[in-house]
């Protein structure tokens, strides 16, 4: 795996720290952090439908 170096401020690495279990690289928080965020905006999005959107009962399809 090629790898790379971000600049975060301290106060941010200290937040992933207290993010992660003991066992977890940062590489591994940050993964779980995107994936619970692609997460968030699926469900987001399937509330935005549900409060927007007009739906037809499929006795009427």
């Amino acid at each position: 795996m090629n790898t790379t170096t971000i600049p975060i401020s301290k106060g941010v690495r200290d937040e992933l720290k207290r993010t992660g279990r003991k066992d977890e690289t940062y590489d591994d928080i940050i993964r779980n952090l995107l994936k619970a965020n692609e997460i968030k905006k699926f469900y987001d999005e399937m509330e935005r439908i549900l409060e927007t959107e007009e739906f037809v009962s499929l006795g009427k399809v």
